[in-house]
């Protein structure tokens, strides 16, 4: 009898299936489990933050190496399936609890301190979980978490390449990201029809790299890299002076919010008609010092 096989049993005995609207995969694979909890270096005295516990294959063997888990799930049909089968360690605390919509100081709080995460993430929440981490960023330790391979190629991407885009100039400006593993989509009921990639990102204020960035306006810079980025193939003077970086301004005085535009890009030691792509995270600080005034 395979993995994927009891899973469908287990989701069956509750009347259970797999809803896509929640973009449920659940990991079968006890041993895929237990590797990804030894990957995320986990320690006796966290408290670790699991977001999306679906049946409790990576809940079980995290509540087995950390002192405490809190589960966040959405989904009320599995806060049943572990309430009625009582099959998760005594140190396991399920809350019914969409992420994107959680209190982060309050899950501060029951953490006591930084926020650490684990989770297989739905692929349907990936960029808004990310954006939802880059806000909070204050409040976070790390996230060792499973992304669909095209989100984790985005968030380790080099300037210069198609993947390169919002995302992942943000994230590194407050976070290291570092590819651990790749799953098949063997590993998961139902199968999904991509990779999955599991992510260590550390939000690591006392890393030499983001230390060395002077000081800067981060809600400023997110301004500037969205515009940036809002329409890819034109140039860097053409979408920022499109965007409201800079005061509104009267109609007829367009050409002059053109013109403060392309001061402030210059200002920053990058061509005009430079593209958001080609800039590096230093490129993008630069450009918001200049923007700052």
């Amino acid at each position: 009898m395979t993995a994927a096989h009891n899973t469908r049993s287990s989701l069956e005995k509750h009347h259970l299936t797999p809803k896509k609207r929640f973009g449920q995969n659940f990991l079968v694979h006890a041993g895929t489990a237990e590797a990804i909890v030894r990957a995320g270096r986990i320690t006796t005295e966290e408290i670790i933050l699991e977001v999306g516990v679906g049946l409790g294959a990576l809940t079980r063997p995290l509540a087995l190496t950390a002192k405490q888990v809190i589960g966040l799930e959405i989904d009320s049909g599995i806060i049943r399936f572990h309430q009625e089968e009582e099959d998760l360690p005594e140190n396991v605390t399920l809350i019914h609890q969409d992420v994107l919509k959680a209190d982060f100081h309050e899950l501060s709080e029951l953490c006591q301190g930084p926020i650490k995460i684990m989770a297989n993430l739905p692929y349907s929440i990936s960029n808004p979980f990310l954006f939802k981490l880059i806000e909070n960023k204050e409040k976070m330790a790390w996230a060792t978490i499973m992304l669909q391979k095209e989100v984790a190629d985005r968030l380790t991407a080099q300037p210069g390449s198609k993947q390169y885009g919002v995302p992942t100039v943000l994230l590194s400006a407050c976070a290291t990201v570092k590819k651990l593993m790749t799953l098949k989509p063997a590993e998961f009921h139902p199968r999904p029809k991509i990779d999955s990639v599991v992510v260590r990102i550390d939000f690591d204020r006392q890393d030499e790299r983001i230390r060395a960035l002077p000081v800067y306006d981060y809600s400023l810079l997110q301004r500037v890299v969205r515009g940036a980025f809002s329409q890819r193939r034109k140039t860097l003077l053409n979408t920022l002076s499109s965007t409201n970086i800079l005061p509104m301004v009267p109609e007829q005085e367009k050409a002059t919010v053109k013109q403060l535009t392309e001061a402030a890009i210059r200002k920053a030691g990058i061509a005009p008609s430079a593209r958001a792509e080609d800039l590096t995270l230093e490129d993008f600080v630069q450009l918001t010092l200049a923007f700052a005034g």
